[in-house]
Parts: structure tokens; sequence; C-alpha cells
């Protein structure tokens, strides 16, 4: 996201009558889904699952948590169109829409009608591109679907939905209605064209951000590494190894500078000299702004989904750290992890956050030596009740990995 976040809690009182909206009109068709769920995945060798509960339970309580996350967030946008409602008041954003289109590619199989709520996002991200690049999608919209606060990107959003499109590709091949393969290359060529700095090789903040306060900014959670390999393998880009390369440097330049002995990695990072730093604070969103807050608590799954899937051990120092630290700052209970650290490992946050305990769980996969942390993270997450659209998403997310049912391009 972009712009400074504000949260509301009030989307957890959504009842069961909103699933009325979600009814599909008789007559479509669409193709069998390839690769159904549950897939289980095997993952890079030595790492664990966890192991307190059996297969099939994690993956029925993988299809709770998106029965529960569609019934409060995905909604209807007008004819065969469909958002993901971020705020109680109706907002969305590019991030939200993202995570939308990656969940309903996965969970296809389970659930019957993920082809036509993934082709209703599809048809509102199309709705809504970005001013500086067609491809790209606007990152905000109010509850009538029109654009607000600048009609420009976010990485973040951008690179889950050209990531999702390749995964529709796999999931239903591109000889319907949308080339969905097709459509993914067009983004990804988008993203690196406006959404990469090709001069320092690190992703943007978003399509906007070129001025010279922000051109050499990036931000941790947008290091999907392993979107980045799929971008390259569907287009032949090599140009994406720059980026991949540079972004597992700037990983271990803040490990070894700022954070050796927790692992953690800031919010937003800006370039100072030859040195990648943390940002000041309200360098962009607030005062946590090169703290461990609620954009880089989604570094633990985006970063070690790379590790699990292709067995690029660039940032497993980082990450072996990190799950040593959380252990024991919270005595390896979940309940007991905070919603926000300085990069020292002192407490900001003032309560729980599914978003914050869920992603460790996914990062404690890396070592047999985490079993104990990861199947209580995987208990607690499990058993969780809805918080809010980005809380739920991220735990949902988390259990996708978690219970092996990740796969990629």
């Amino acid at each position: 996201m972009r712009k400074n976040r504000k949260f509301s809690f009030s989307s957890k009182a959504v009842t069961m009558c909103c699933l009325a909206f979600l009814l599909i009109p008789a007559g479509f068709a669409f193709a069998s889904p390839n690769k159904p769920f549950p897939q289980h995945t095997t993952y890079t060798s030595g790492t664990i699952l966890p192991s307190n509960v059996t297969q099939s339970a994690m993956d029925t309580a993988v299809q709770s948590k998106w029965d529960s996350w569609k019934s409060a967030y995905l909604k209807p946008a007008g004819t065969g169109k469909y958002y993901v409602k971020y705020e109680s008041n109706g907002d969305t954003v590019s991030e939200a829409h993202g995570y939308g289109m990656l969940a309903t590619v996965l969970m296809a199989g389970y659930d019957s009608n993920a082809q036509t709520y993934f082709d209703g996002l599809y048809k509102y991200y199309k709705a809504h591109p970005s001013d500086n690049n067609s491809y790209l999608m606007a990152w905000k919209q109010n509850s009538s679907f029109q654009n607000i606060e600048g009609a420009d990107s976010a990485t973040d959003g951008d690179m889950d939905i050209a990531y999702s499109l390749l995964l529709a590709d796999k999931q239903w091949g591109s000889s319907g209605s949308i080339n969905y393969l097709q459509a993914g290359k067009d983004m990804i060529n988008a993203i690196m064209q406006s959404d990469v700095n090709q001069t320092q090789w690190t992703l943007r903040l978003g399509d906007w951000a070129t001025d010279s306060a922000n051109k050499n900014a990036t931000r941790p959670s947008d290091f999907m590494l392993n979107h980045m390999k799929a971008f390259q393998a569907a287009t032949g880009d090599t140009k994406w190894t720059n980026v991949i390369d540079k972004t597992y440097t700037i990983i271990n330049s803040l490990y070894s500078g700022y954070s050796s002995t927790t692992g953690l990695l800031p919010d937003f990072v800006v370039l100072s000299g030859s040195t990648y730093k943390p940002a000041a604070a309200n360098f962009l969103e607030g005062a946590n702004d090169g703290n461990y807050d609620y954009n880089s608590c989604r570094t633990p799954w985006r970063i070690t989904t790379d590790y699990l899937i292709t067995g690029d051990n660039r940032a497993l120092n980082q990450l072996n750290q990190m799950n040593t630290w959380i252990k024991g700052k919270v005595s390896s209970n979940p309940s007991s992890v905070k919603d926000g650290y300085k990069l020292n490992g002192t407490v900001t946050g003032s309560g729980g956050s599914g978003a914050f305990y869920a992603p460790f769980g996914v990062s404690a996969m890396t070592s047999s030596s985490n079993q104990s942390w990861l199947n209580s993270v995987w208990t607690k997450t499990a058993g969780s009740s809805n918080e809010g659209y980005y809380e739920d998403s991220i735990k949902l997310f988390s259990m996708m990995v978690m219970s092996g049912n990740w796969w990629t391009y």
C-alpha cells in the first residue's frame, strides 16, 4: 500500500446474509481446474509442516478460513465484477485486489465458483487502470468504485495481480474469454517498466515513486522473490535476475547492519549514499516507517515462501535468526507476539494481531528445530476468529503455505 493504513475492525460483524450477493448466475461455463485445492506441494528438502494435525485437518482448516474470508470481504462491484472490501465503508485498494485474485485461483477446485470470482476481479482491475501505466492498477477506490487519492499504482498490488494471472493460466488455461497468460505478461512488462528502478534494480513503492524523495526507496513487504522468478520464467526477461539479486543483497545488508540479533526488516528502506538503511520516522506512512510494523509483518511469509519453493538460501541466515529471536522473545507462545517491534527487538506494538503471528509460522518451516513453535502458530492461526480484512488475508495465505498448499508458476 501507498498511503497511511487506517484499520477498521467493524467488518468482522459481517453476517452470512452477505453470501446472497455472491450467488452466481446460471449459464456460466468454465474450465475444470488443473491444480484443484488441495495441492500438497513438496517443499524444499529439510523444511517442515505442522506435525500436531493431519493433512486432511489442515486442508479443512484452510477451506474454513477461505469460506469465512469470502463471506466477509469478497463483494460484487456491478455486473460481472467483484472487489475486495478493504474497509467497512466499502473502500478498497489494489493490495486487497491482489489478495483476492491470488486466493480465488488457489482455492479453485474446492470453490466451484472460483473462476467466476477471479474473472470478475480481473474485470474490476481492468476497469481501474493507473494513469501512469494502463496495465497497472489504480491503488484505491471508494464504495462507488471511483478512484480516489490519486489514480497511480502500488507495487504490491501490481505484483500479486500479475502473479495470479500466471497461476490462472496454469489453473484454467488461456483459451477462454480471458487470455490469462498474455494479460499476465503485459502486466509483468509494465511492472518492469514502471514499478522497477532500473538504475538501482530495486522495486519502487509504486509507479508514482519517481521523484527524488522516493525513487530510491523500497519496501521489504514487496520482496516477493518467487513472484519475480515466475515473472522471468513467463516473459524470458532476464532483467528480473538483476532485481532478484539486488533484493537479496538488500535483505542481507539490512540484517547485518541493523538487525543482526533479530533478523527483522523495516517497513521502508531508503538509499543513503551506497547503503540501504531503514527509513526515518514519518517517511511515508507514520512513526514506525523504520520499524518492523504493519508492512513488514508480511516478510516472514513472503521471503520464506521462495526458500520453500526453490531452495534459494540467500536469506536463510536472516530467517533463521528471526526464528530464534521470536521464539525467545515470546517464550514460544504465539499469543504473546505484539503488533510492532524496533529492529533491535524492543516492543513498539500494543496488542496481538494475526498479521504478525501467522507469518512467523511460515518462517518456522525452514527447520525441524522450530517444530513445536510451528505447531503452536498453526493452532493459534487456524483457531482464530475474524479480525479485519488485512489480518484475515495474511492468516489465510500463511495457512495455505503452512499446510503445504502453496504452488507456483
